[in-house]
């Protein structure tokens, strides 16, 4: 993300920054209540401006699995390979045409001086593999295909991925939001 907004008029920092300052456990209602937690929760801590996100990858034919649950499915112990391997799993014999896919990342901004919260979505449309492809990335991405690139999104460079990406569009948003609200 500090790529992606690198150059807005504001000192970026990390979490790591703030010791002591503890994100609240993921609900599994939404990416907005998720995003929007974890920027109060800083945001409150710190007194300044704070921006959070909440991702995951949507599959047409598990009704929207694994969704908001995405970094905690099949269970929490689980590496990312292991959560590509159950969706693929459970993906096994559905064709082609039915393997549609998304991911989806929401950006909450919380500015706890002016009492103002917002949030921004970004949404990049797919299908998924068969089987994983490519060695990038992390997360789902080496079974999310991407059609306009014609590779998977583990086998893009970084610098494509932050062209094309779910985060790369909500954080297009985030910073014309940032820029207009300085």
């Amino acid at each position: 993300m500090a790529a992606l907004l690198h150059g807005v008029p504001f000192h970026l920092r990390h979490l790591a920054d703030f010791p002591g300052v503890v994100l609240p456990p993921e609900g599994e209602t939404s990416y907005a209540d998720n995003a929007l937690g974890k920027a109060r929760a800083v945001a409150a801590a710190t007194g300044e401006l704070a921006l959070a996100d909440d991702s995951g990858i949507e599959v047409d034919a598990l009704s929207g699995r694994p969704g908001v649950l995405s970094a905690r499915y099949g269970g929490a112990a689980l590496t990312d390979p292991d959560r590509c391997r159950v969706i693929l799993e459970e993906m096994a014999g559905v064709p082609a045409e039915c393997r549609g896919a998304r991911f989806r990342c929401l950006i909450a901004i919380a500015c706890p001086r002016e009492g103002r919260e917002t949030t921004m979505e970004g949404v990049v449309e797919g299908v998924l593999l068969e089987a994983p492809r490519g060695a990038g990335g992390f997360g789902y991405d080496p079974i999310f295909f991407y059609p306009p690139l014609g590779k998977s999104f583990a086998e893009i460079s970084a610098e494509e991925k932050n062209r094309v990406s779910h985060r790369a569009q909500a954080c297009r948003r985030a910073r014309r939001w940032l820029l207009a609200h300085p």
